[in-house]
C-alpha cells in the first residue's frame, strides 16, 4: 500500500509518516521546500521528493510516477506564503486566478479538487492520529478559573464567528475583553502580539501612576486565556488546529494562563508532554 505525504513544517508530517509506516503503508513524501524540516528525508519513507510550494505540477507528476492514488496533507505552509515571492508554475497560478477568495479552505480546496481530478484522493490528515485528537474535558491539573471560564465562553463566541469567514482560529482574551485575534501571522504569534499588549497597557499604567494621573488604573485581567477553534464546517483534510508544547511555551512567555481546544478536532502534537508542560508553567488546558 503507498501513501503520499505533502509536508509541510513542525511535527505534524513526522507523526503521520510514523504511524503510516507502522501500519503498513510505503510513504512517498512530497516536502515543501520553502516549509519541511530536512530531517524527512531520514525518517524511513519509501522516497522524499524536494518541491516547492508553487510547482503543483510537480506534485502531481511525482505522485502518479511513484504510483500515488491516495494522499494527505500534514504540516503548516503559512498562509503569508501565498503573497510571497514564490513563483507558481502554470498550473497553480491559473487556480489562484479562479479563485474569487484567497483564504484557507478555498486554496486547498481547489489544490485537493485539482489532485481528484488526477486521480489522487486527498485524505484527513488525523486518521492515523486518532489518539492524539484532544478528548473532551479538563486535560491538565488545573481546571480553568471561574474568571478562565467567562474567557472561554466569550472567546469561543469570538472564534467561532472568526474561524466561519477562515480568517484564522485563535482568539486571546482577557478580563472578558478580546485582546488579539489571528489572521496570517499564526497561533504562536497572536498569542506573542496578546502578551505584548498586555506589557504595554502595564506600562502605560507605571508612566500614570508616576505622573499622579488616574488615568492608569485598570480594573482588566492581565492573565491571558488562549482559545484555539475548528471552523464550524472544518475539513479535516486539511489546516486542522494544532497546539503542543511550543503553544505552552509560548503562552507562558505572554502571560497566558488557560487554553481551551475543540474536542475532538483539534490535535495534541506532543501528547501528554503538552499537557505535562502546561501543568509545570500553572496553565489550565481544556477541551470542549
Amino acid at each position: 500500500m503507498k501513501l503520499g505525504l505533502i509536508a509541510g513544517n513542525g511535527k505534524f508530517p513526522f507523526l503521520v509518516l510514523d504511524a503510516a509506516r507502522a501500519q503498513g503503508y510505503e510513504v512517498v513524501v512530497a516536502a515543501i521546500k520553502e516549509e519541511a524540516a530536512s530531517e524527512i528525508g531520514a525518517r524511513g519513507a519509501a522516497s522524499v521528493h524536494w518541491l516547492s510550494l508553487g510547482e503543483l505540477s510537480k506534485l502531481i507528476d511525482t505522485f502518479k510516477a511513484e504510483g500515488v492514488t491516495r494522499a494527505v496533507m500534514a504540516g503548516q505552509v503559512k498562509h503569508k506564503q501565498i503573497f510571497s515571492a514564490i513563483k507558481p508554475d502554470w498550473r497553480l497560478a491559473k487556480l489562484l486566478l479562479s479563485l474569487g477568495t484567497r483564504n484557507t479552505d478555498s486554496l486547498l480546496g481547489a489544490v485537493a479538487k485539482v489532485l481528484a481530478d488526477e486521480g489522487i484522493v486527498l485524505e484527513s490528515s488525523t486518521a492515523l492520529l486518532e489518539p492524539l485528537l484532544a478528548k473532551a474535558g479538563v486535560l491538565s491539573k488545573r481546571a480553568p478559573s471561574e474568571e478562565e471560564v467567562k474567557n472561554i465562553a466569550y472567546g469561543r463566541a469570538v472564534g467561532q464567528r472568526l474561524a466561519a469567514y477562515d480568517i484564522g482560529q485563535t482568539v486571546v482574551i482577557a478580563g472578558a475583553a478580546c485582546v488579539a485575534v489571528e489572521a496570517m501571522e499564526g497561533t504562536d504569534a497572536t498569542i506573542e502580539r496578546a502578551g505584548q499588549v498586555m506589557r504595554s497597557l502595564d506600562t502605560d499604567l507605571d508612566f500614570d501612576l508616576n505622573s499622579g494621573s488616574n488615568k492608569g488604573s485598570s480594573t482588566l485581567s492581565r492573565a491571558l486565556t488562549v482559545v484555539k477553534l475548528a471552523k464550524p464546517k472544518q475539513d479535516m483534510r486539511f489546516d486542522v488546529p494544532v497546539i503542543g508544547v511550543k503553544t505552552i511555551e509560548t503562552m507562558a512567555r505572554a502571560g497566558a494562563s488557560c487554553l481551551s481546544v475543540d474536542a475532538g478536532r483539534c490535535l495534541l502534537l506532543d501528547g501528554d508532554e503538552t499537557t505535562r508542560a502546561a501543568d509545570a508553567a500553572g496553565i489550565a488546558v481544556c477541551a470542549e
